[in-house]
C-alpha cells in the first residue's frame, strides 16, 4: 500500500470540517469517511476551533498574562544576590 503525499488544507475547509465535528450529527468516522480526513486531524481542528472561540468575542482580557513588575523582581534578585554573599563568606 502507497503512502499518500502530504496535503495542505485550506482555512475555509478546517472550520467546515471542525464545525461539522462540533455539530455531533454524525460520528467521527463518518465525518472523515465524508471528508477523506483522518479522525484524529478532525479532533485536532475540533479542539483549535473550540480553544480559539473566546478570542473571537475579544477574549484578550482573559487570554492576557498577568503583568510582571520589573522593581520587584530587580529587589528581589538584589536581595538574593546579598544573601548568597553573605552565605559565601561562612564556607
Amino acid at each position: 500500500m502507497a503512502r499518500r503525499a502530504r496535503r495542505t488544507h485550506n482555512p475555509a475547509f478546517k472550520a467546515k470540517v471542525a464545525l461539522a465535528a462540533i455539530k455531533g450529527e454524525k460520528t467521527l468516522a463518518e465525518l472523515a469517511q465524508h471528508y477523506d480526513v483522518h479522525p484524529n486531524q478532525i479532533t485536532a481542528w475540533r479542539a483549535q476551533v473550540l480553544g480559539g472561540a473566546a478570542e473571537l468575542f475579544g477574549g484578550e482580557a482573559v487570554a492576557a498574562a498577568p503583568a510582571v513588575d520589573i522593581k520587584v523582581l530587580h529587589a528581589k534578585f538584589g536581595e538574593l544576590t546579598l544573601e548568597n554573599d553573605f552565605l559565601a563568606g561562612w564556607s
